[in-house]
């Protein structure tokens, strides 16, 4: 009987990533799909004249109708992306953009969402993306560290400190999550890209870098290096226990 359950164990460990990867690669497609969808349509009755069977094929046979919606979602969208790049693409997007503005409720949405995206776009380039500033604040308490993204700052009107807005996504959707201001002297920045960062909250910890920046630059560590020791922590971080000296980063 122990016998079987590990292996079950063992079979349901093993199939749940990929049930997981399917499920999420299914729903782009879909999405994609039914973007694509009208684009179909369109497609097949600009052939109808020329070929009533290709037109039929094209919306009967269903792996043929997804493929070509996909693929010419694809196509639309980097023909968006290539046109945005360019000036004529740019002026028309600010013009978009403006317009919207005149409308109640719409461009407080736009808006949100355009600066939440363009937060968390990698585009390839590490010092780019580094510059975005993945953190560690102390949340829910000091003794622990939670991984956010700073994503703005701001001035506290009554002692002038630096705030720091900081999104916390949680796992293993980061969709959902909280966000939070504290003092920015109190976030600790770590070299992580992006995607590095989205890779270990999606991935609940477990495809996560061999060492962490857990403490403040400048905050004091135990014992002599190499030595392990143990360390107890207050709200100002790591506090050396009485009788271990305290060593400078």
């Amino acid at each position: 009987m122990t016998h079987f359950r590990r292996n079950l164990l063992t079979g349901v460990v093993t199939v749940i990533p990929l049930m997981v990867t399917s499920f999420v690669f299914m729903f782009f497609l879909d999405l994609l799909s039914g973007i694509g969808r009208p684009k179909v349509i369109i497609l097949a009755n600009a052939v109808r004249p020329l070929s009533p069977d290709m037109a039929r094929w094209i919306l009967e046979v269903p792996w043929l109708s997804s493929a070509l919606a996909i693929t010419l979602t694809l196509l639309m969208l980097y023909l968006l992306g290539w046109a945005v790049t360019n000036l004529i693409g740019r002026r028309i997007l600010l013009n978009l953009e403006d317009w919207l503005k005149h409308i109640p409720f719409v461009t407080t949405i736009y808006g949100a969402t355009k600066r939440l995206v363009e937060a968390f776009r990698s585009d390839g380039n590490d010092e780019a993306d580094r510059s975005r500033k993945v953190v560690l604040i102390e949340f829910p308490h000091s003794e622990m560290k939670a991984v956010g993204f700073h994503t703005h700052t701001m001035i506290d009107e009554e002692s002038g400190i630096e705030l720091a807005a900081v999104y916390v996504p949680t796992a293993p959707n980061p969709t959902g999550g909280y966000l939070e201001i504290v003092p920015k002297d109190r976030i600790i920045p770590q070299e992580w890209s992006v995607d590095e960062a989205m890779t270990f909250v999606v991935s609940g910890g477990t495809t996560a870098p061999d060492t962490i920046r857990f403490t403040r630059p400048g905050t004091p560590r135990c014992g002599n290096p190499g030595t392990a020791t143990t360390a107890a922590f207050s709200v100002e971080g790591v506090v050396c226990p009485p009788g271990a000296r305290a060593a400078n980063r």
